[in-house]
């Protein structure tokens, strides 16, 4: 089973993994958020994240997914990634965590291939309905 790790600003990693819950109707195991705050330090962010991590590898490996391409939680799990063992995402969304959720017990590509699809697709415009009596 791949773990999940939410890496965001403050507190949406835990906002997100609430409502995967609802969504779900579950608490999945092996998913945690780590939040970074203005105040924390990279360095200690990053000591953590790798325990984290460490945790929650099973020994399939671990989909990090983050809030922000170029934000300092970004950055720092950016630099655990690893070839077949640890992949970060950014732009995580609701849609990607639940897809990511669904298909966290194929292989770790496909996980990431899921989630990103998940994410995306997840992303549309709804058109104008100009008729609300139809």
């Amino acid at each position: 089973m791949i773990g999940i790790l939410i890496v965001t600003h403050e507190h949406l990693g835990e906002h997100l993994i609430r409502c995967a819950c609802h969504v779900v109707a579950e608490k999945p195991e092996r998913l945690m958020h780590l939040g970074v705050f203005a105040a924390d330090n990279p360095d200690d962010v990053l000591v953590d994240m790798r325990e984290t991590v460490r945790q929650l590898d099973a020994g399939d490996g671990v989909l990090v997914l983050c809030d922000i391409l170029g934000a300092t939680p970004c950055n720092i799990a950016t630099r655990l990634t690893e070839a077949n063992r640890v992949a970060c995402i950014t732009g995580v969304n609701l849609p990607m965590l639940v897809r990511a959720l669904t298909y966290r017990n194929e292989t770790l590509s496909t996980v990431v291939e899921k989630a990103l699809g998940g994410g995306k697709n997840g992303i549309i415009v709804i058109p104008e309905v100009t008729d609300h009596a139809a």
